[in-house]
């Protein structure tokens, strides 16, 4: 909506303006910058900036940090990858580890994979080896859990509780 790209264009032109950050951005100070857009910027009067708003104003399917939306602000970033991009970098990361022989269906590591770091339903089943419970889960069916090699079935739950922070990929 309009109003929307107006509320995140004040935000920018908010940012840009401010000396403070501009010259924390260039010596990449982060936590300076995102502790001053909290303290001096974010849930004032006049405004009432907040991620929240500003993720909605931006169509982003996932949180968002500070440092973020300030990256993209002052293109250092070209654009706010989507969830889903996130989620193919990660398995590619993860593939890139732990390589699958030939035999392995891959087309279901992923869809595990992906399935595991966005539901926390799925997540609990795993972790509690309450398998019954995938018989009607809409998320990740037995079936579909069973396509996955048995080695990747602790492996990549392993992998994610190590490696990858799940906050970022919360809506």
């Amino acid at each position: 909506m309009r109003i929307d790209r107006e509320l995140f264009k004040k935000f920018e032109d908010r940012i840009i303006m401010d000396d403070i950050i501009k010259k924390h951005v260039e010596l990449g100070n982060w936590e300076q910058v995102a502790t001053h857009v909290q303290q001096e910027i974010f849930d004032k009067p006049w405004e009432y900036f907040n991620l929240e708003k500003l993720r909605k104003a931006a169509k982003i399917d996932r949180k968002v940090s500070i440092r973020e939306v300030v990256e993209k602000i002052f293109g250092i970033i070209p654009k706010f990858k989507s969830k889903d991009e996130l989620l193919e970098e990660e398995f590619d990361k993860f593939i890139s580890i732990y390589p699958p022989e030939e035999d392995v269906n891959v087309r279901a590591l992923k869809y595990f994979f992906k399935a595991y770091i966005v539901d926390q339903d799925i997540r609990t089943i795993i972790a509690a080896k309450d398998f019954h419970a995938l018989q009607t889960h809409p998320t990740l069916t037995i079936s579909q859990f069973k396509d996955v090699a048995a080695k990747y079935r602790s492996v990549i739950p392993e992998y994610i509780k190590d490696y990858i922070n799940l906050d970022k990929f919360a809506a």
